[in-house]
């Protein structure tokens, strides 16, 4: 029997995993990986004593903090679903091929998000043959070639200036148009990006787009785009596409607990949901922003909220 299990191993998982082993609890962190949406975010200049760093090594240092604590991670760890007897917590998971069951006290639901598809033709069978929705992890492979960026945030914007610097040439999609009500295309884009993607020579923004396929047989080869003032559809000849159009929560092994439209974890400002025993903390949750400072500082909200729970627990 644990007290707590975190699931989830990134800024909201390892910050809350920090404070449990100060607090000597008997508890473990669950995750397929370690890092999550932390790694793969390339130059990250928004942690509060680091000026700059690369989003992997801010997460292995996250993680390394953890381990100094001796904190038990157990990756490649997939959970099926949570049941509830009396008071205590089952939680169903599977790693590897072997499917195993966790009791605990608590639990601190930290899974994160993970990346949205376009949801056109062709994107299933070409996603890994020219079409990534990580550019960190794959923009370099598309060295002096032609890519596409789709996204109109602050991923989109990251994507294409970490292309501009690779690729040869590079079109940045967005569906919004080049106005100042829509933030110059990006509404939720910050003004110093969309500067720096503007006065880049090889990035053609195209505005007021909408992507309806993605051409290729064995590799991608093209793009096609309707203009949503025009109606016209036009195409792209390229070698590889950059999808960053947001982001989906990893919520769906949890039913106990109240969500909202987009699938999030709706809690409480002391990160407690409607759940008996059950907070969550970062990207899976209701929070207005999503950011990893953030989501460290609800993952101590979280923790501190389990230990209260803890103090006062009873099975029945």
């Amino acid at each position: 029997m644990y007290d707590l299990v975190i699931i989830g191993a990134s800024a909201a998982g390892l910050s809350a995993s920090i404070y449990a082993a100060r607090r000597n609890l008997k508890f473990l962190v669950i995750s397929k990986d370690v890092g999550g949406e932390v790694a793969l975010s390339g130059e990250v200049g928004n942690w509060p004593g680091i000026i700059k760093i690369d989003g992997y090594e801010l997460a292995k240092k996250f993680e390394e903090h953890a381990k100094f604590y001796n904190t038990k991670i157990q990756e490649g760890t997939e959970v099926l679903k949570i049941e509830q007897k009396n008071n205590i917590h089952i939680i169903h998971i599977i790693k590897g091929k072997k499917e195993e069951k966790l009791e605990t006290k608590s639990i601190i639901v930290a899974s994160g998000i993970h990346p949205r598809p376009l949801g056109i033709p062709s994107e299933k069978e070409l996603r890994g043959k020219g079409i990534t929705y990580c550019t960190v992890c794959d923009g370099p492979l598309f060295k002096g070639k032609t890519t596409a960026t789709i996204g109109a945030g602050n991923a989109g914007l990251e994507s294409a200036l970490m292309m501009s610097g690779i690729a040869e040439k590079v079109y940045l999609i967005t569906n919004k148009p080049n106005t100042k009500e829509m933030g110059s295309g990006f509404p939720r884009g910050e003004n110093i990006l969309i500067d720096k993607v503007k006065k880049a020579k090889n990035v053609e923004i195209i505005y007021n787009a909408n992507t309806k396929e993605i051409l290729g047989e064995k590799m991608v080869s093209g793009l096609k785009y309707e203009d949503n003032e025009s109606k016209q559809e036009k195409e792209l000849e390229i070698d590889g596409v950059m999808v960053h159009i947001g982001a989906v929560p990893n919520s769906d092994f949890i039913n106990c607990v109240k969500k909202n439209i987009q699938k999030e974890i709706e809690i409480d400002l002391k990160c407690q949901t409607d759940c008996k025993g059950i907070f969550a903390a970062g990207d899976v949750t209701n929070i207005p922003y999503k950011q990893i400072a953030i989501a460290a500082g609800q993952g101590a909200i979280a923790a501190l909220s389990a230990i209260e729970y803890i103090n006062r627990f009873r099975e029945k």
